[in-house]
């Protein structure tokens, strides 16, 4: 085992590199760059499992956090490949910025993959955290982190699957979903991605170092990611282009981001 988590994570930004570079020439044939988050997924899932076999901590507790993001990262990136990647054409925000990139979208669509790696470094820092308690056992803590995680993953589970089947009807065809979660959230997908984060937070309390504010780097930046730079912008503003006036509904009467009752339509 290793006592080095800087080598370890050196490890994983130069794999993680040199796996988003291969995904970036796949994506010259397919013209598909949902294979960046997909590629993340699976990035982030090898990462951990490093960790799991090369640090020192509680064997039990490697385990339980390597599943963890495993089953996250395997539903994430499955969601992804299904629903936007195999047999699908490329989603119109990257379509979008494809046009706007003009002739060097290519080098700035590499620069675009090859951040995932950095990415993945940050994101598996958390996990990377608490799998290194060596107290034997699970505290209250962690229980309640586990119980976090698991609300946080079958609720974006359900908002995607919600989508997909609204979606699905062709009597749907540019139309604003209000259906189940969505009814409460513009973006519930995003909400319980944010929480998921959360989780590693809360089962580094029981760290008897009391490092655990270092894990705040998960819901930080996925929480400014989602809703100030890639997610909530590039959707709402695709959404507006293409369901116009029904959208500008749906914002003002429904939260965008934590779920909430909507407000009374105008």
């Amino acid at each position: 085992m290793s006592n080095d988590p800087l080598l370890l994570i050196t490890q994983v930004l130069i794999i993680a590199s040199l796996w988003m570079f291969g995904l970036w020439l796949i994506q010259l044939k397919y013209r598909n760059a949902s294979l960046a988050d997909a590629g993340w997924c699976a990035g982030l899932i090898g990462a951990v499992s490093w960790y799991a076999v090369s640090v020192e901590g509680d064997p039990a507790r490697r385990l339980l956090v390597a599943l963890m993001i495993g089953l996250y990262g395997l539903r994430l990136g499955g969601y992804i490949l299904l629903d936007r990647v195999i047999g699908k054409r490329e989603d119109p925000r990257y379509r979008s910025v494809r046009r706007r990139w003009g002739r060097q979208e290519p080098a700035i669509m590499l620069a675009y993959f090859e951040l995932q790696a950095p990415a993945v470094v940050v994101f598996s820092i958390p996990p990377l955290l608490v799998m290194q308690n060596p107290r034997p056992g699970f505290s209250l803590w962690e229980l309640f982190g586990v119980m976090i995680w698991a609300v946080a993953v079958i609720g974006e589970a359900v908002a995607d699957r919600q989508l997909a089947v609204f979606r699905r009807q062709p009597w749907n065809k540019d139309r604003v979903c209000r259906t189940g979660l969505w009814r409460y959230s513009r973006h519930p997908n995003y909400f319980f991605e944010w929480l998921h984060w959360w989780s590693y937070v809360v089962m580094a309390l029981a760290l008897p170092a009391g490092n655990w504010w270092a894990t705040l780097i998960g819901p930080l930046i996925m929480g400014w990611a989602l809703v100030k730079v890639t997610g909530i912008p590039l959707a709402e503003s695709q959404a507006l282009e293409s369901r116009g006036d029904e959208y500008r509904l749906y914002q003002e009467t429904t939260s965008a981001f934590i779920p909430w009752p909507p407000r009374t339509e105008r």
